[in-house]
């Protein structure tokens, strides 16, 4: 469809408010759905980190542990 005018094409034969309507919602989903995702991404990036400093910190205390086994021992 070919319009004369940006004002014809803005009004898209009377259609224009349901047209332009449907671009914005759908555009406002995506904008919701990217922002959701980073943040999810950002989340579990942190819980990441979070467990393998966890998993570290369990790793020292093991080993800790086997080293005052072995001084126990060693007496």
């Amino acid at each position: 469809m070919a319009f004369d005018s940006w004002q014809e094409a803005i009004w898209m034969g009377g259609y224009g408010f349901y047209v332009w309507l449907s671009f914005g919602v759908s555009l406002l989903a995506i904008a919701i759905l990217v922002v959701h995702g980073l943040l999810t991404r950002k989340k579990l990036a942190a819980m990441a980190v979070q467990e393998q400093q966890r998993k570290q910190r369990l790793a020292r205390r093991q080993q800790q542990e086997r080293a005052q086994r072995k001084e126990k021992g060693a007496q």
